[in-house]
């Protein structure tokens, strides 16, 4: 159950992230038009790209440890025996897992320090900086958990892409 919800969230966050990807695109085209064509900058376009960046990145890291596309060490790992790769690779779960419980817990504090304030361009809440610390920390979390669930188990997780 865990697997396929982990699927279906990781999926729904690739996609999320490529219509980021798509809406800076679109963002970044306004913005060099209005520079250049009205000779007039829409100030608020570039302070809408930062906010969909930090959603991007950050969502994009988290699908990146479910589907295990975060940077390893594989080239040391396949040097020693599976069982020693296995607990190895237990640990670094233990500790990216830990990281994404740490982001949810502190950007839940820093979401919550700066929600009166708004970001002048935009008149939203600068806790719009900050929230995609607790998506990506929660989902980081949850699929750090999967995969120290099928390293217990001896299984692999397919990606969600698969």
């Amino acid at each position: 159950m865990l697997t396929r919800l982990n699927a279906t969230l990781a999926r729904l966050a690739m996609f999320a992230a490529v219509g980021g990807l798509w809406t800076i695109v679109g963002l970044v085209s306004w913005q060099v038009f209005g520079r250049y064509v009205l000779n007039d900058t829409p100030t608020w376009a570039e302070s809408l790209t930062l906010v969909v960046i930090l959603y991007v990145a950050l969502i994009g890291a988290a699908v990146g440890v479910r589907d295990a596309g975060h940077i390893g060490m594989e080239s040391l790992l396949v040097l020693v025996a599976d069982e020693t790769r296995r607990r190895i690779e237990m640990v670094i779960f233990v500790f990216v897992g830990t990281f994404g419980a740490m982001m949810l817990y502190y950007g839940w504090g820093l979401t919550a320090g700066v929600i009166p304030y708004k970001i002048p361009t935009l008149g939203i809440s600068e806790g719009w900086h900050y929230a995609p610390l607790l998506v990506s920390g929660f989902l980081i979390t949850l699929f750090s958990i999967e995969h120290l669930i099928a390293l217990i188990r001896r299984r692999d997780v397919v990606p969600s892409w698969h």
